[in-house]
């Protein structure tokens, strides 16, 4: 169990209400932004002070609500939008991307995130007729019912209107130190939740700004989609051990609240997905055959399947893809055909012949 920093932050998640905007280390402000209809209900948005002005980490969701909640907060935080000089961008997901581009368009600020994010932009929040096609093959390859495929495949063309899209003026790689004048943050390449998922390390402040690379009670959503490497769960898992020693006192996520012992906590999630691998596996030994979509709602979740929106379930079923993926490159599965591929126990070799 994690030791939990953000106090005042952990009461409101309790409650059922937005954490209130705080200065949670010497120059950071934590910034809670709403989230629409999001069991999330909120993104943390970190302000950092510099010399010449103020960083953002993450920006927020394109919404009004949003918008309000981020001026209010750089306003308590003794800033405005004209004071921003760069939003560095931990991925590309609405909540933390949503608006950077109004951010620029407001103060001039700089939008910083990684080459592998900015490169599905496009596709991504403007022309996005390649990837519904791309999305209706996997679905179709995942077992889906036909029925279901229209409502799964168009799942998330709602929120293309609450991002204002923006390319990056700078890509930040593995290793650099973005200029902020005052601070040594230090880039991590995250990859998994999105290709190019970043933390960001001051070593020495102590602080990790982990995005939703790691979270306190939750495990971010790693899939397989088709902006997604071929092994994000694999990628995933290794740059959770890249971050797992280093010289850490506070984690400062994307949401819910602060919190410290990052190995400990990195321990959880490895501990979890170890455990749902070998829920599937054992999925899989029980029913030769079986299909993605048939062995996702096989599996245990938070609550009821027919409860868990359409958006959801299509995360859940890439999810089910990722340890599938896992499972066969270590030869514990292997799978038939592609519409739908149908999953199979590789059987262990026999001893005796040997």
């Amino acid at each position: 169990m994690v030791q939990i920093t953000g106090t005042a932050q952990k009461e409101a998640w309790d409650l059922h209400v937005l954490p209130p905007v705080e200065k949670v280390a010497p120059g950071v402000w934590s910034i809670p932004v709403p989230i629409p209809n999001n069991p999330l209900r909120y993104v943390l948005v970190y302000l950092l002070e510099l010399d010449d002005g103020v960083a953002l980490i993450d920006s927020g969701w394109d919404t009004a609500d949003a918008w309000s909640a981020l001026q209010a907060g750089l306003a308590e935080a003794g800033g405005s939008l004209s004071d921003v000089a760069s939003v560095l961008i931990t991925h590309i997901h609405p909540d933390h991307y949503g608006l950077a581009g109004r951010i620029r368009q407001e103060s001039g600020a700089t939008i910083a995130l990684h080459p592998a994010d900015a490169a599905i932009l496009q596709a991504r929040y403007a022309d996005t007729s390649g990837l519904l096609e791309k999305m209706l093959e996997l679905l179709q390859y995942s077992g889906v019912p036909e029925s279901s495929q229209p409502e799964l495949n168009l799942a998330s063309m709602a929120i293309i209107s609450q991002v204002s899209m923006a390319a990056p003026d700078i890509l930040l790689e593995h290793g650099d130190r973005p200029n902020l004048a005052g601070w040594d943050l230090e880039v991590i390449w995250t990859p998994g939740h999105s290709p190019g998922h970043l933390c960001f390390y001051s070593e020495s402040r102590k602080l990790l700004f982990s995005g939703d690379h790691v979270l306190p009670r939750i495990t971010p959503n790693v899939a397989v989609h088709t902006q997604q490497q071929s092994n994000p769960l694999g990628d995933y898992l290794q740059a959770l051990l890249h971050l797992a020693y280093l010289n850490v006192d506070e984690v400062l996520p994307g949401h819910e609240y602060r919190f410290a012992d990052l190995l400990e906590r990195v321990n959880e999630i490895i501990a979890h997905h170890s455990g749902r691998l070998a829920e599937i596996e054992q999925v899989i030994q029980n029913k030769p055959g079986i299909t993605a979509w048939e062995t996702t709602l096989s599996l245990t979740w938070s609550r009821p399947w027919d409860t868990i929106p359409s958006f959801m379930q299509r995360a859940a079923n890439g999810e089910t893809l990722a340890h599938l993926v896992i499972l066969e490159n270590h030869n514990h599965i292997r799978h038939e055909g592609t519409h739908p591929a149908h999953f199979y126990p590789v059987e262990p070799p026999d001893k005796s012949e040997r």
